[in-house]
């Protein structure tokens, strides 16, 4: 019961010894406050944690882009054609050559007639679903500075082992402020995105159309 008292005593003691500018708390949004301080997440979070800085960047300084692009694109279409022609011709006058001139020639066979019929009957179904993931990891350099602040980047790699070469390059604008403090980005945050990538090889080789084959798909003869 003793100690009980005595760390209510103490309690009490502490609180009273605490500033009153402390203890103060707004009744009010809208009322005008003098002796209380702001409500700032760092003057009453213990948890609170101040962002770094903005990174000052210039010309010609290296940024590291981890490019996660990924598309998916699903399309479906149908087509019926059906045709029908009727041909009947008959050839009444035919002409022949006398001298240098033209005269007409009977036909003394009688007018001769052809006829004919054509059907035609074209059904087409397509279904196209494609899915496209674009993972890898770039430096890029600082080509511009706006004045407005935005960042201009191009980046470019190759890579080559033996016969096969990998080459990447990519172009964008960035905000300052995108820029994570670890001095990253991720692609998604580019504006005027554009990314290359090219391969060459033996790889390549065994999976490429060829010339004629690039042909027969532009023209679709059937």
């Amino acid at each position: 019961m003793k100690l009980r008292l005595a760390l209510s005593s103490f309690a009490f003691g502490l609180f009273c010894a605490v500033p009153d500018s402390a203890w103060a708390q707004r009744a009010s949004l809208y009322q005008a406050q003098t002796s209380a301080q702001p409500l700032v997440l760092e003057n009453h979070s213990w948890l609170y944690v101040q962002m770094p800085p903005v990174r000052e960047l210039q010309i010609n300084d290296l940024i590291t882009i981890i490019v996660k692009q990924s598309s998916q694109s699903e399309s479906e279409g149908k087509l019926a054609r059906i045709t029908q022609s009727n041909i009947d011709m008959r050839l009444h006058d035919w002409f022949r050559l006398d001298g240098f001139g033209i005269k007409l020639d009977p036909l003394s066979g009688g007018d001769p007639r052809g006829r004919g019929q054509l059907d035609g009957q074209l059904r087409t179904t397509a279904d196209l679903e494609t899915t496209a993931n674009i993972r890898f990891t770039i430096t890029a350099t600082v080509v511009d500075i706006r004045p407005n602040g935005n960042v201009v980047l191009e980046a470019h790699s190759m890579i080559q082992d033996n016969n096969e070469v990998w080459e990447a390059s990519l172009t964008g604008i960035v905000r300052r402020e995108d820029v994570l403090p670890n001095n990253t980005i991720f692609s998604e945050k580019i504006a005027e995105l554009s990314i290359h990538k090219r391969e060459t090889g033996h790889v390549r080789d065994a999976y490429r159309r060829g010339w004629a084959l690039k042909f027969y798909d532009a023209i679709k003869p059937f």
